[in-house]
């Protein structure tokens, strides 16, 4: 088991790595507030693993309440279902959410700890290779508006991050791809190194090799972790890991949450992020071409759809957390393992980015 520390003073967490490690559910003890604890699931993960990290917890009361499965559950309604099973039990405010799945399950379930009798503690108990390398870390919480995407949420750090690598051997396809476009992102953002190591490494991570993916699960966390530890709620450098997101959000939101899965939008907005940043001057050609070609040979979009026009593109993309004063913010790049946050950029070129980069 390898483990990694998330450093924020006193409120710093670890985060477990291991394969099999979900069998060893006791090692949350010291991390458990009180004698209560609530497993928040899904109805895909909950027949596989619940009674599986149930069985391995210290001896407590263990209550447990499953959620629909998908994007599009990632709501206000679904977290009041938890409420609801929280204040029935009834439950104090000793006791611990912890969260057993995917992005979404992470994120309600870490927005309900963060609101239930204004803070409780959480854990998070990520199962897909998105959660275990992004959103399981750096107390991002939060559910899905209608007008856009993780817009109401808190900031809520977990207690700690157990992420067993065996439950990536019952993902499908589709999730383990979306999970490898956050991969990427750290290489592009800050780790060039990382970058050449993927593109030599890409088809061992598609195969599954348990080696190459502690690897780039382990180097995925050290990178967020030490972002985290400087900048906990995206002040300045935090705000680097949205690279491909503002796109990202504008083509979940605009064909409906749950139509694309949240890595394979940020894969075709990543793309999105280094043509822009071709247009205008800053990332060399060939640097574009080389994002563009690892992100096609992972097996994820690089256009974003069709039906989404430029001017809708611009309109969903004004309701975006990085913008500021009426000022649309991008991350974009300047080289392979160099990102930057900006303002300052041509409205004719993103216009052409948004046109050139649809599918037909």
């Amino acid at each position: 088991m390898k483990q990694l520390e998330v450093d924020l003073g006193y409120r710093s967490y670890p985060i477990l790595i291991g394969d099999g490690i979900l069998d060893q559910a006791d090692i949350l003890k010291p991390y458990i507030s009180g004698p209560q604890v609530m497993v928040v699931s899904n109805e895909t993960v909950a027949p596989i693993y619940l009674d599986r990290l149930v069985a391995g917890l210290p001896k407590l009361q263990v209550l447990t309440h499953v959620l629909p499965d998908g994007e599009e559950y990632k709501t206000l309604e679904t977290l009041n279902g938890i409420f609801d099973a929280l204040l029935a039990a009834p439950c104090d405010r000793g006791v611990t959410l912890i969260a057993l799945g995917g992005g979404v399950v992470g994120d309600i379930t870490g927005f309900a700890a963060a609101c239930y009798q204004r803070g409780v503690a959480y854990i998070q108990v990520p199962t897909t290779l998105l959660a275990q390398v992004d959103s399981s870390v750096g107390g991002k919480t939060g559910v899905n508006h209608r007008l856009g995407k993780n817009m109401i949420g808190a900031f809520h750090q977990p207690r700690c991050v157990l992420a067993d690598t065996g439950t990536l051997n019952t993902l499908e396809d589709r999730q383990l791809h979306a999970g490898i476009a956050e991969v990427i992102k750290y290489g592009l953002i800050r780790d060039p190194q990382f970058f050449t190591w993927l593109e030599e490494n890409i088809e061992a991570l598609l195969a599954r090799d348990p080696a190459a993916l502690q690897y780039a699960i382990e180097h995925s966390c050290r990178n967020k972790s030490e972002i985290v530890a400087q900048d906990e709620k995206e002040s300045g450098i935090r705000a680097l890991l949205n690279l491909g997101h503002t796109f990202g959000h504008a083509i979940e939101t605009g064909i409906g949450y749950g139509q694309w899965l949240h890595g394979e939008a940020v894969a075709a907005g990543m793309c999105m992020a280094a043509d822009l940043s071709q247009r205008i001057g800053w990332l060399a050609p060939e640097e574009a071409q080389r994002a563009r070609r690892l992100i096609e040979r992972a097996q994820l979009p690089v256009l974003a759809p069709g039906e989404i026009d430029a001017d809708r593109f611009l309109e969903l993309m004004s309701v975006d957390k990085k913008v500021q004063a009426g000022r649309l913010r991008l991350i974009l790049l300047k080289a392979i393992g160099e990102a930057v946050i900006t303002d300052d950029f041509d409205a004719t070129a993103l216009r052409d980015t948004l046109t050139a980069c649809r599918a037909a």
